[in-house]
Order: structure tokens, then C-alpha cells, then sequence
């Protein structure tokens, strides 16, 4: 079993500011619920869904707050941003370089920090959720291939509600009236029976399509309603995987994939 890691003092130290700096604001412009947040266990690999830019700050406050110490997979870029970044790098949070041989180094630095213990944050959609009425999508492999790789335990926390602060892809936060979030955690994604195989691109697929199907019962048991029978799929509709850059028309869920067809318009 993995112990909690002993922080280093350095760590602690900022972690400790920013929670001091941080906090006190999330307080003030959300009210919130946590769920299960302490049943979170250490060395995990933590995934969740993605809705909104503010959504690391939500989730890393509810656990930081119940005792945990979250790093994320973060965009190597915003570590360079001056005092951002070294908030991301004191915390010892985890870059990531999309284009290139970066990826294989983040997945060996989240294998240390696992080992260790630690936990780290992931959002395998990559992006912003594309889907209209934000269901999570298609996943990618990166947080399978790194819970199998490593033997960690994959644990789906789910948020609702901070996308009323901050809409999907929106320039400003609304502040009232006050929102409310809830964040819960829920019970270990099975993966038991696809671990110690080859990493084959089947089986990465089946475990990843695991995790976005847990990640979507959790969050439905929060915001109510009927998950659509198949994970939006941004390629399938003309949109781009990442970024802001997208089609704003959308192909309504009846729709064959790939109808060029538009319906509405994405918020």
C-alpha cells in the first residue's frame, strides 16, 4: 500500500501561501459540498471531468483542503508564465509538452510521484469538454497508460457547478448571484483485469473508455439527467481535439457522426 509522502518542507511551504491566498477567495465567491474527498487514497491517479478554466483551482481546493497535496498534468507553457509558473514548479506540479518527446518524460515524472505516494491530477479529455450540454467525451490514453504502467489506483472526482462561475471558454466570472459547487469522489475505475498485459492500443482504449464511463455515472449522480449513449467525439464532428479555436456549429446527438449538419450554437 503507498503512504502518504512526507512533503518536503520547500513544498509545504508554498503550497501552504497559496492555499493562504487561494482559499479564502474560493470561499468568498462559491459556497461548496465535498464528498468523500478524504477517501481518496494515496498514489492515486485522480481524473476528472472538464468543463471549465477554473475547474483546477476548484478541485484543487477541495483537496488540498481535506488533506491531500494535488499535482496536475499541466501545458509546459503556463509554467512560464513569471509568477504562475513558479507557483506550478514550488508545488511541484507536472509540465507537459503536447508536441513532442515531453510527453515521455511527464508520464516518468507522474511514475515518481505515484511511487512515492503522491497524487496526481488528470483530465483525460485533454481539453474543455466539447459536448453541448457538457458531458464529459472521448478520453484520452494518458491517465490508463500511466495507472497501468504504474500499478496506481484510478479515482474519478467529479465537479458541478463552478461552469456557472466561469462558462466553458468564457472571458469573465459571474459572481452573482453566489454559486455553488459540489466535488465528490468516487470508487476506484476496475481495471484489475486489464493490468500486467501489453499496453496495446486495444487495451488502452478499453481502459480509457472505462474511465470516461466512471467519470460520467459520478457526475451524473451530481447534476442529474441522461449521459448520451456515446462519449461526444470532437473529431467526429469537425471540431479540434484542444484549444479554443473550434467549430462553434454542432451536430445534434441524432445526427449521424461526421453530418455536416448544425443545429446551435455552442455556449
Amino acid at each position: 500500500m503507498r503512504r502518504t509522502p512526507a512533503e518536503p518542507f520547500g513544498t509545504r511551504a508554498v503550497f501552504a501561501v497559496a492555499g493562504a491566498i487561494v482559499r479564502p477567495v474560493m470561499n468568498a465567491v462559491i459556497s461548496r459540498r465535498w464528498v468523500n474527498l478524504k477517501s481518496v487514497p494515496a498514489g492515486a491517479v485522480v481524473v476528472s471531468n472538464h468543463m471549465s478554466e477554473i475547474d483546477p483551482l476548484v478541485v484543487a481546493h477541495a483537496l488540498y483542503s481535506n488533506g491531500h497535496y494535488p499535482r496536475f498534468l499541466a501545458k509546459a507553457s503556463l509554467f512560464k508564465i513569471p509568477v504562475a509558473g513558479k507557483v506550478l514548479t514550488g508545488t511541484g506540479q507536472v509540465p507537459v509538452d503536447r508536441g513532442g518527446a515531453g510527453a515521455g518524460a511527464s508520464l516518468e515524472a507522474g511514475r515518481t510521484l505515484l511511487d512515492r505516494g503522491g497524487i496526481i491530477v488528470v483530465y483525460p479529455e485533454g481539453t474543455l469538454t466539447r459536448d453541448p450540454e457538457l458531458w464529459p467525451m472521448k478520453g484520452h490514453t494518458g491517465a490508463a497508460r500511466l495507472a497501468l504502467k504504474t500499478g496506481a489506483p484510478v479515482v474519478p472526482v467529479v465537479h458541478w457547478g463552478d461552469q456557472e462561475l466561469l462558462p466553458r471558454y468564457g472571458k469573465s466570472i459571474k459572481l452573482f448571484p453566489r454559486k455553488r459547487t459540489t466535488v465528490k469522489a468516487g470508487a476506484a475505475v476496475d481495471l484489475d483485469d486489464l493490468r500486467g498485459k501489453p499496453l496495446t492500443k486495444g487495451l488502452l482504449a478499453e481502459a480509457t473508455e472505462r474511465i470516461m464511463r466512471a467519470i460520467t455515472a459520478e457526475l451524473q449522480q451530481l447534476r442529474g439527467g441522461t449521459p448520451p449513449e456515446q462519449l461526444w467525439d470532437p473529431a467526429a464532428h469537425g471540431q479540434a481535439s484542444t484549444g479554443r479555436n473550434i467549430d462553434k456549429k454542432t451536430v445534434s446527438r441524432e445526427e449521424p457522426h461526421g453530418d455536416g449538419a448544425s443545429t446551435g450554437t455552442e455556449e
